[in-house]
């Protein structure tokens, strides 16, 4: 056994706990760190297998975007994970049953495709490296196709900033020239106003009952 071997058993032994620590965490943090941790451990799977491209999307994308936008909205709503795990432990046979049946089908299928003799890779594209050929492919063979993504991936973005920034009538709206504008004298002002209710004036004492004879 040599060592990327041996890394590959490791990684996928992380893998495997941490996606399993996913579904039975009770603390909804506790199980998005623990796919954090799934994830990180299939990028360095992919870096073992020279995929470089796919684990750098994946630490970037996932991990750096997804995750962290998921981990604000955990701790910001008041999610119970008690009433959402109600049944769990009912339910994981047949969830396992099913896991375990999936695994089982891919397995089959991907026993076929490692039995085949893998193409001879020319010492150029060892060279080049499999990042650059898969940016000359994007950029020649699916430029269009690229594009076209492209285009909606602007049209979402620009849908989402229009329904974000839409008037409506429950809101106040302030427009920004007038934030800009703003001076400290505007936004403190000091009134004298007389009081509503009269101060009551406590009457002297009587001689005799307090102070100085």
């Amino acid at each position: 056994m040599n060592t990327i071997t041996a890394l590959f058993y490791v990684f996928s032994a992380i893998l495997l706990f941490a996606a399993l620590r996913v579904i039975t965490a009770r603390s909804t943090v506790h199980a998005a760190l623990f796919l954090v941790l799934a994830f990180f451990s299939a990028s360095c799977i992919w870096m073992l297998l020279r995929a470089e491209f796919l684990a750098i999307v994946l630490v970037l994308v996932y991990v750096g975007a997804v995750m962290v936008l998921f981990l604000f909205v955990v701790m910001m709503l008041d999610i119970h994970s008690d009433t959402l795990r109600e049944g769990f432990w009912k339910s994981l046979p047949l969830a396992g049953g099913v896991g375990a049946l999936i695994a089982l089908e891919m397995a089959l299928v991907l026993m076929r495709g490692f039995q085949l003799q893998a193409p001879a890779t020319s010492a150029k594209a060892m060279e080049v490296g499999n990042t650059r050929l898969l940016g000359i492919a994007i950029y020649t063979d699916y430029l269009y196709p690229l594009q076209l993504a492209a285009a909606l991936l602007l049209v979402a973005i620009i849908a989402a900033i229009v329904l974000t920034l839409r008037e409506r009538k429950a809101a106040r709206h302030v427009p920004p020239s007038e934030q800009v504008r703003a001076k400290k004298a505007d936004r403190l002002r000091i009134v004298k106003m007389a009081p509503v209710i009269a101060p009551v004036i406590a009457p002297p004492p009587a001689p005799g009952e307090g102070g100085s004879p």
